[in-house]
């Protein structure tokens, strides 16, 4: 027992201190001085943003895509505001060949075939049973699909965070803007008929931190925004293969690609909300997984 002379007391006279009270007292005091640490502790500074060029990004774009020789996948699908007119929540999967041959399948919860879009080079296939209907033709006709044409478009640009196929193609042009803690990317094709400037079709936003593509914008020709496509979740698919790296590039580190893709229609028609389950990379597939247009 602890003991404190009191004034006022014979020297043989002690007061008693209950322990409870001293140990109250020490946990107080422990308390403070842990608070009073982290207060006035260095502060880690966050690491430096990433620095690079135009031509360095367009690389690393490139690289990213001929990473990718096919995947296949597991997603769900969250549809609000009636984009695809056939249900709110879709389960799918996603099949892959470079260079472009593209399956997507959706079911309904319980396992019901939903839809089945085929995409081989310029030409297309959809299948609707519920509605038992089926399209075909070239995807640059795709309008004559009449209202299905749009939310099959935007889950196709949708894809391509995925399987990396938004890189620079022959003939288009990018300008680089510095936004904070990210670039901006505005990627630009051929004059139109009726400009002689190129005409701006995509932005993609980078994070400075790891020159990933976070946010991107799908453009119309009249300059009003087609679509917002925002991608996270990123985590590495390939069991820790490098990305070939070319020089003067930015290291890209390991395959990473989201597993969360989020698009906003322009339109203000709706937005679609993918989360995959599974991404498997580089696997020889089969005729039958890719599906067949005729």
């Amino acid at each position: 027992m602890w003991y404190w002379r009191s004034q006022g007391k014979t020297k043989n006279e002690k007061l008693k201190i209950p322990r409870g009270l001293l140990f109250a007292v020490s946990i107080f005091h422990f308390t403070f001085a842990l608070t009073a640490c982290a207060l006035f502790a260095p502060k880690e500074e966050a690491p430096p943003l990433k620095q690079a060029t135009a031509e360095e990004l367009t690389a690393l774009l490139r690289q990213r895509e001929s990473a990718i020789e096919s995947i296949k996948g597991l997603f769900s699908a969250k549809i609000r505001g009636g984009l695809i007119p056939i249900a709110s929540r879709v389960e799918g999967a996603v099949y892959y060949r470079r260079p472009n041959a593209l399956r997507l399948r959706g079911f309904t919860p319980v396992g019901g075939e939903l839809f089945e879009l085929v995409q081989v080079d310029d030409q297309y296939k959809l299948r609707l049973p519920t509605m038992g209907r089926v399209l075909a033709g070239r995807q640059s006709d795709m309008g004559e699909m009449g209202k299905l044409a749009r939310p099959f478009q935007l889950s196709v640009w949708a894809m391509g965070g995925l399987l990396g196929t938004g890189s620079i193609a022959k003939g288009e042009t990018v300008k680089l803007v510095e936004d904070g803690e990210r670039y901006r990317l505005d990627v630009s094709g051929p004059p139109g008929d009726q400009t002689k400037r190129p005409v701006l079709q995509r932005r993609l936003w980078f994070d400075r931190h790891n020159l990933l593509v976070v946010q991107e914008e799908r453009l119309g020709s009249n300059g009003e925004v087609e679509a917002t496509i925002r991608y996270e979740d990123f985590r590495p698919i390939d069991d820790g293969a490098v990305e070939p790296v070319a020089a003067h590039a930015p290291a890209p580190g390991r395959l990473l690609r989201p597993f969360k893709i989020s698009l906003e229609d322009g339109r203000g028609q709706g937005s679609v909300q993918v989360t995959f389950h599974e991404i498997i990379p580089n696997q020889a597939l089969k005729a039958e997984e890719l599906g067949h247009i005729s």
